[in-house]
């Protein structure tokens, strides 16, 4: 049995990854990082195998890390070397945002669809990443600097990168999924974190609703002239007020022809951002709220954030861009068409 174990996996992957068909027993096994015992994590949730990373097809315009053996942006790297200022996007440019943000909600909505009991997030990273296929849209976390996955998923304590594998979502899990596509030479980015089940208890619904909270507080001050380190005040009220903490590791950014750039904004209280607002900024907020303390750590995956004392984490983010009178939210959620919610719903707040 070890040695056919051993067979199926795919070493390009460093023990990390399996073959679908491979039996149950491989694809629920820990990876290799994990697998001496010795690792202490944080909360309850244990990683599994992942599938190969999926292929992408031809003629799909791909961003510049994409085929870099270790995911590396170079464009990205000379901006933060020489950008002195937070780039004002023009109207044309801003079109081709749209568009990209547009693909990216309709690839996530396309996600939450499938998201529900029993099903793995390795299923809900086939249907992102087919659904960007579909769209003509390169999957933006897809080897970004080695990522291994089109999507994230971020479930129950974890923060933010998680990747999605083999392990079944359970009936009371919260699922964060993480999206970002690039096309036309722009990427967009959204998330959303879903109740799943019925068995959610009343801390995962108030942790849920206060993370979406947040983002609304963030999003209600965005208009010319507001200073980019305000916005950190009013997501730390809005989560204290339900004995709630911020992370402070991680930070909303500017978005566009790269997937990262200024401005960075913080979300907690008394951070020191530079810069204001101005018409034509495009950028993300994206707190990320804990049930708990706000201290963070990563598994050895050097991906997946975890909170420090194991619990629960969520989150919600759009991509905006400053108006004459305020902004305009470029991933906005739009109804499902009419047809059934998925059973695994964001609240309706």
């Amino acid at each position: 049995m070890v040695k056919k174990m051993m067979e199926q996996r795919n070493i390009a992957d460093s023990g990390t990854a399996c073959k679908i068909t491979a039996e149950n027993s491989l694809k629920l096994s820990l990876p290799d990082w994990a697998r001496d015992g010795q690792y202490r994590f944080t909360g309850d949730l244990r990683p599994c195998m992942q599938s190969p990373r999926r292929i992408v097809k031809a003629g799909i315009v791909k961003p510049d890390y994409a085929q870099h053996p270790n995911g590396v942006s170079f464009s990205e790297q000379s901006d933060r070397a020489s950008n002195t200022s937070i780039r004002i996007y023009n109207e044309t440019e801003l079109e081709g945002i749209r568009h990209a943000c547009r693909m990216g909600r309709e690839v996530l909505d396309e996600g939450s669809k499938a998201l529900r009991v029993g099903v793995t997030t390795d299923e809900i990273d086939r249907v992102v990443h087919e659904a960007c296929m579909e769209r003509d849209c390169y999957p933006s976390p897809l080897n970004y600097y080695n990522f291994p996955k089109s999507v994230c998923t971020s479930v129950n304590e974890v923060i933010c990168h998680g990747i999605p594998d083999y392990r079944e979502v359970e009936d009371g899990d919260i699922v964060n999924i993480d999206v970002t596509t690039y096309t036309g030479g722009y990427h967009g980015d959204l998330n959303e974190t879903f109740l799943v089940g019925k068995k959610c208890d009343d801390d995962s619904k108030r942790l849920v609703r206060t993370a979406y909270n947040c983002l609304k507080s963030a999003l209600d001050m965005v208009e010319p002239g507001t200073l980019y380190r305000d916005l950190g005040t009013s997501i730390h009220k809005t989560a204290v007020k339900q004995n709630c903490s911020v992370v402070k590791t991680y930070c909303g950014h500017g978005i566009g022809e790269l997937f990262h750039t200024s401005p960075n904004i913080p979300h907690y209280h008394k951070n020191k951002a530079k810069g204001k607002m101005k018409v034509g900024h495009v950028f993300t907020v994206e707190p990320m709220i804990n049930l708990g303390v706000s201290k963070d750590c990563t598994w050895d995956d050097r991906w997946t954030a975890v909170t420090i004392d194991g619990k629960r984490s969520a989150q919600f983010e759009h991509t905006v861009v400053v108006t004459e009178n305020g902004l305009e939210v470029m991933t906005a959620r739009d109804d499902l068409g009419g047809g059934e919610r998925p059973v695994a719903v964001m609240p309706e707040w």
